[in-house]
């Protein structure tokens, strides 16, 4: 059976984690959007009775990184709901995006 694990071998990549970015983001919005090349997440912090909100970060994946990374969240979430317990998915309120002018000409 083959194995669908990317390889190592033996290979360490040494990851640096600077203090600005180890303090993290809030999001509770996340916009998807994709070309052919690649996707594009836009995290954004909406509060509630504020009718603007600006993107706190963008993370630009190619198709195949956007893929393992689906897949990554869907084994962190099972993993979670084993140790944790079922996340409820609650109904939002539908939140209008304007996102300035349509380009009509």
């Amino acid at each position: 059976m083959e194995d669908n694990k990317p390889k190592n071998d033996g290979q360490q990549i040494n990851i640096e984690l600077d203090e600005k970015v180890a303090e993290g983001t809030y999001a509770n919005l996340a916009i998807i959007n994709h070309s052919i090349s690649e996707f594009i997440v836009d995290f954004i912090s909406v509060m509630p009775g504020v009718p603007k909100a600006k993107v706190k970060s963008r993370v630009i994946l190619t198709p195949q990184h956007a893929k393992r990374l689906t897949k990554a969240l869907a084994e962190n979430v099972k993993k979670f709901e084993q140790a944790h317990g079922e996340i409820k998915d609650y109904d939002q309120p539908h939140i209008p995006m304007n996102f300035g002018p349509t380009g009509e000409a």
